[in-house]
């Protein structure tokens, strides 16, 4: 449209609007920059980020964008992308959203401008626009540890995981379960929560809406999400948090109100992260192949750039037995 309406080469437009400082006088007169930028601010006209990373070259960066690096479930998939990166002469650099999206799409942008080959997401939302968005623009990208919608995806098999709690929660003669469902726009907590909700409606029971309590993934937020399970009524037998440290925020509220685990409430997380097995309770739980995750991401990232038709992968997970779910205990 600038073009048309001035006269110029688009090629000389699109230099001009996304050089910086003195390098647009390589590329016209003071003159046409003027007359460019001018018309460009009357038709609130700004450079799309997606496309113009497209056509520039390319450096050898992989962007990857997590809600929390500190969290240990991302920190161990990104070295798993990180590794692989490495093997393929690749290098990554990472920043955190805080699972706000208006973040994710600032540090994408950032990350376009500094001109990534392509880039991995731990921090996908169920109900935002903005990956699609991306894809209409054919910038390459893949999800970890989240999926959403039917964007190329590299996850646990979180669902799986959800029947798997349930199925060993029923084995030990516990049937009053509550969940601790993480986040609602996480399809990692609405995929495990789904898992066992499913289950236990196969065996007849069903987990009653009050059951199923939403929080953030962290122990602040296990804890405050046990706080208002126990103040909804009576406890239930058994607690299913989605995340091994939401876990560890429900042991301290159920210590604090008197409830023992296993004996009165047993007690399940999520990823196997290193302090599990270390509690005072031992934690039973669900490992995810969290290192794999991440190289499987690049791998599929790396099968995008080069235009490759590459299916979504979920990876198997696996329960780990321990104290906090022991049987007989109840």
């Amino acid at each position: 449209m600038i073009a048309d309406r001035l006269s110029i080469h688009p090629s000389t437009v699109s230099r001009i609007l996304n050089s910086i400082g003195r390098d647009v006088d390589k590329w016209a007169s003071p003159e046409t920059v003027d007359r460019v930028r001018t018309l460009a601010r009357e038709l609130n006209y700004h450079p799309n980020p997606y496309a113009a990373s497209l056509r520039t070259a390319r450096s050898s960066f992989v962007g990857v964008i997590v809600p929390r690096l500190q969290d240990f479930v991302l920190a161990t998939i990104y070295e798993g992308i990180e590794e692989a990166a490495t093997e393929n002469n690749l290098s990554t650099f990472v920043t955190n959203s805080l699972d706000v999206p208006e973040n994710q799409r600032l540090r994408a942008q950032t990350m376009l401008k500094r001109r990534v080959e392509g880039l991995i997401f731990g921090d996908a939302h169920l109900d935002e626009p903005f990956l699609d968005e991306l894809a209409a623009h054919n910038m390459p990208f893949v999800l970890v540890n989240r999926y959403a919608g039917d964007h190329v995806a590299a996850t646990c098999d979180d669902y799986y995981g959800g029947r798997l709690v349930a199925t060993h929660l029923l084995s030990v003669g516990r049937r009053d379960v509550a969940v601790l469902a993480g986040q609602r726009f996480a399809s990692t907590g609405q995929d495990r929560t789904r898992g066992v909700i499913d289950v236990f409606r196969e065996a007849g029971l069903d987990i009653p809406e009050h059951r199923i309590v939403y929080g953030d993934f962290d122990a602040p937020g296990g804890r405050k999400a046990t706080e208002r399970l126990l103040a909804s009524g009576r406890p239930p037998d058994a607690i299913f948090a989605t995340n091994d440290f939401a876990a560890i925020g429900a042991l301290g509220v159920l210590r604090d109100h008197g409830l023992h685990v296993p004996t009165d409430v047993a007690l399940v997380g999520f990823n196997d992260t290193l302090l599990a097995a270390e509690l005072s309770v031992p934690l039973t739980t669900v490992r995810s192949p969290m290192h794999q995750m991440g190289r499987r991401a690049l791998e599929m990232l790396l099968c995008v750039m080069r235009g490759e038709a590459v299916k979504s992968e979920k990876l198997k997970p696996e329960l780990i037995a321990r104290e906090s779910t022991r049987r007989g205990a109840a």
